[in-house]
């Protein structure tokens, strides 16, 4: 061997386990060993365990302590938490599906615990019934090369996540019952705040992202006593706990989620908790799919939530945090577009008079219908409006009287053949962009979607790093309390006045009626 080759192999030598060692991190539990990411400089701990399985005894009770194992653990994508499959864009990355499933991945360049970096902690969605911390899309790649410490964790699902039976608020000391997949949701939090620095993270800096659930998630621990202390900044897609004149996800208490957990352990033939808890998940599982797989969310337990999340933010005790938050143009539009009996100047009326039973010439002012093209367009208005909009509209509104709020609208609409986006973005559509992740899913991309995923990532990450979205060459994003200006997300972003508010206040006058049972 000549000198310059057993100088080389000599270095190899005592570089490789140098390097080994940086990838490597002690949590709760024991040592982790991460892989190198898409780009060399990323490091990805998948399947890091945050919490005890909770199987067997462990099920529907509160999260416990995570087990520890001996020697250096190297994860995968872990196990994503029971659910059916509901619809096309949930994909995960998880080979397996289980109860065992209280698993998070980590993104990070740091190397070194002092770097204390900004923390970004994701809440998939999935209507509190489906995702996983492995979806592709929110891929926390892109935002760590950004100098972003990225954290996704799984938790519990459906009836795995959030029935409530009386036997189950009995033996909680308590803390009530059904709200199992936020106290995961918490202890996610918690674990973050002990670990996170391992991953050069910074405890102090933590912001919390989260698309429809995901969203309305994020405003539940801005308001529960449990986690407002541990979140310092928020960013919410598409969705909030308060109620519309439609009570989509508005949460029930104690007693109405009981009466749904007798119906079901009876459903399923268990005369106890002992017989519920014993059936297999499977089957669990397959009962919950024979009416669709919804029905189970969180509600007023008394201890994660004391009261709804509405009443908490009227009064003021929600975490008075910066927000970034906003919903896309056509949240529900493609329900309008996809239906055969499109409504028209002649039926749109008797849609309003069905849903404002007492109001409907005060709605007919906000939802005008002077043609059949104006029917359209005011049917998607008020399809996404008592979906997702307004809720979201109303959180931003009542969070901004306390503290720095950005609001956005995405209206980035990716053609479609079949026309489901003919009045605007869809759902869930604006994902991919905020993550800069468009290649992770196949489409007709076009340089202005990679032009307005390029915007929206870095205002997303300008706001994680220091509470304000703005930035060296972004279009200026002004706060929407001091402005009323809200950021349009589109091929060419700017700031517009605040569109749609006279629908809103509509809907806000008539959720607020006396004979309107309270959000």
């Amino acid at each position: 061997m000549d000198r310059s080759t057993f100088l080389f192999a000599a270095v190899i030598m005592v570089l490789a386990p140098m390097a080994r060692a940086a990838d490597r991190v002690k949590v709760d539990g024991g040592i982790l060993e991460g892989t190198v990411g898409t780009e060399r400089s990323v490091r990805l701990f998948k399947g890091v365990p945050f919490a005890a399985p909770p199987v067997g005894a462990l099920r529907w009770k509160a999260p416990q302590p995570v087990q520890s194992w001996t020697g250096v653990r190297k994860g995968d994508w872990g196990t994503r938490c029971m659910q059916g499959p509901m619809w096309g864009p949930l994909h995960t990355r998880d080979a397996q599906m289980g109860e065992d499933c209280l698993y998070l991945n980590v993104w990070t360049t740091a190397r070194s615990p002092k770097a204390r970096q900004p923390v970004l902690v994701v809440f998939h969605g999935g209507g509190f019934a489906a995702g996983s911390g492995s979806e592709p899309r929110t891929d926390g790649e892109w935002f760590a090369r950004q100098g972003i410490v990225v954290v996704e964790p799984n938790y519990r699902l459906g009836v795995f996540g959030f029935l409530a039976h009386p036997e189950l608020t009995q033996e909680s000391g308590g803390h009530g019952s059904g709200n199992y997949g936020m106290l995961d949701q918490a202890a996610a939090l918690e674990w973050v705040r002990r670990n996170v620095a391992a991953f050069g993270g910074d405890p102090s800096n933590v912001t919390i992202n989260g698309e429809s659930a995901g969203s309305m998630s994020v405003s539940a621990l801005m308001a529960s006593p449990l986690t407002r202390h541990l979140v310092h900044k928020a960013i919410g897609q598409s969705g909030a706990f308060f109620a519309s004149p439609s009570r989509n996800m508005s949460e029930k208490t104690v007693p109405e989620k009981e009466e749904d957990g007798v119906r079901f352990a009876t459903s399923v033939g268990a005369a106890s908790l002992a017989e519920l808890r014993a059936k297999p998940a499977e089957a669990l599982l397959a009962a919950v799919m024979k009416t669709g797989g919804w029905g189970y969310s969180p509600g007023v337990d008394g201890y994660f939530l004391p009261q709804k999340v509405s009443a908490i933010y009227a009064a003021g005790q929600q975490s008075r945090i910066p927000l970034l938050a906003g919903w896309t143009s056509a949240e529900m539009g493609m329900a309008v577009a996809m239906d055969p009996k499109k409504p028209t100047v002649a039926t749109f009326p008797e849609k309003l008079e069905e849903q404002f039973p007492d109001q409907a010439d005060a709605a007919a002012g906000v939802y005008p219908a002077s043609s059949d093209a104006e029917a359209l367009r005011s049917a998607a208005d008020l399809a996404s409006d008592l979906f997702i909009a307004y809720s979201t509209w109303k959180w931003i509104d009542v969070h901004a009287k306390t503290a720095p709020v950005y609001r956005y609208r995405f209206d980035r609409a990716l053609p479609e053949a079949n026309g489901s986006n003919r009045f605007g973005a869809a759902h869930a559509s604006d994902i991919e962009y905020a993550f800069n992740t468009l290649d992770s899913k196949k489409a007709d991309w076009q340089p202005a979607d990679r032009d307005t995923a390029r915007t929206m990532a870095a205002y997303f990450a300008n706001f994680v790093k220091t509470g304000n979205p703005n930035g060296p060459g972004l279009p200026e994003w002004p706060e929407f309390g001091k402005t009323r200006q809200v950021m349009r997300l589109d091929a060419v972003s700017k700031a517009v006045p605040e569109p749609g508010r006279a629908r809103y206040e509509f809907l806000d006058a008539y959720v607020a009626r006396p004979s309107s049972p309270p959000p």
